[in-house]
């Protein structure tokens, strides 16, 4: 059987793991962009990766539309549009949807197939992730640049897809509750923002201690307010959360000797984040440092360094040009951190 697939969103990360599902046999629609819809429609997929895949896929093996008008066709819908841009993409989905579609949401933060299910109600809608970075080079090309799979809310509607996603070489990791790897894999994108801003490829800023100081800031008032709010992330790193941002700490060579596997980064490899400033468009900033900034305020625990990433971020969207050294943005971070809290507003 051949199944028909709309991946709804097709940037990097749309574009590599629909490529390899039509490379597996499947009949794949990228619906996106024209930019890039046009790349690829002339010069067909090829989809590399860190350990040496390498599939290309013809562009009469795919379709390529801007508007979903064939969905209600399709056997599974993958949504992998920004968080920002979620509920717009549910709602161009609802009428022509057909009831009982498989709709996976393969998108950053929290709460996405929240807002996708209350729109399409009639639609088994689960949680997902993809848990490695995707780099586009010209030409069609689409790297995986750093380990991982996918993470998906398990589900029995997906019994029938998991022979496709092993052809296509996906892992396809299946979890009864994926809220705490979600909250994991968020703490591990709490170093977008510190790469966006850095302005350096992934390598060489998590091999650099200072930006790294900055992550474990970042991630150690993270685990401050899920601790508050009784929420237990799930070990994704060799070490627990906690001990993974201790070890960010320690200098560069001892890093590099003990941690060699999170360095296993293609020497390109860029954050999304960053890929987003450099084209211009709206970053995720509010579905990553600003979701800890929103659960503290929940919690009535302050979170001033994520909030100064906040707006950090938002200033480089409204065309700030800089690149933070590493001194510089932990400095910056740091005195946001020791600045006197603010009482929050629902605390007496």
């Amino acid at each position: 059987m051949t199944f028909r697939v709309t991946v709804l969103g097709a940037g990097s990360i749309g574009i590599f793991v629909g490529g390899k599902l039509a490379a597996a046999g499947a009949d794949v629609t990228f619906v996106g962009r024209p930019r890039l819809l046009d790349e690829i429609s002339a010069s067909g997929l090829r989809l590399t990766d860190l350990d040496g895949g390498d599939d290309r896929v013809a562009p009469t093996a795919f379709h390529v539309a801007t508007e979903p008008d064939d969905v209600g066709s399709a056997d599974l819908v993958l949504i992998t549009v920004k968080s920002a841009q979620t509920a717009e993409a549910a709602q161009q989905l609802a009428e022509p949807i057909r009831p009982g579609t498989v709709v996976v949401s393969l998108q950053n933060g929290i709460g996405n197939d929240t807002a996708i299910r209350e729109i399409l109600p009639s639609c088994v809608v689960l949680a997902g992730m993809v848990m490695c970075n995707v780099v586009h080079h010209d030409g069609g090309r689409f790297h995986r640049g750093t380990e991982g799979g996918l993470a998906v809310a398990d589900d029995p509607a997906l019994e029938r897809f998991a022979p496709l996603f092993r052809r296509a070489g996906l892992e396809l990791g299946r979890y009864p509750d994926l809220r705490p790897v979600q909250w994991a894999k968020l703490l591990l994108n709490l170093n977008n923002p510190i790469n966006a801003l850095s302005g350096r490829p992934l390598r060489e800023q998590l091999g650099t201690r200072d930006y790294r100081r900055c992550l474990a800031l970042a991630q150690t008032e993270a685990l401050a307010v899920m601790r508050r709010a009784r929420i237990r992330p799930a070990r994704l790193t060799p070490l627990p959360p906690g001990m993974m941002a201790r070890l960010l700490t320690v200098p560069d060579a001892v890093f590099t000797r003990v941690a060699a596997r999170v360095l296993a980064v293609d020497p390109m490899a860029r954050s999304s984040m960053a890929d987003d400033l450099a084209l211009g468009r709206r970053t995720e900033i509010g579905w990553l440092s600003g979701e800890i900034v929103t659960l503290g305020e929940m919690v009535a625990t302050p979170t001033p360094v994520n909030a100064r990433l906040v707006e950090l971020v938002e200033a480089a969207e409204r065309g700030d040009p800089r690149s933070w050294s590493g001194p510089e943005l932990l400095a910056e971070l740091q005195a946001a951190k020791d600045r006197p809290a603010e009482h929050p507003a629902n605390e007496s």
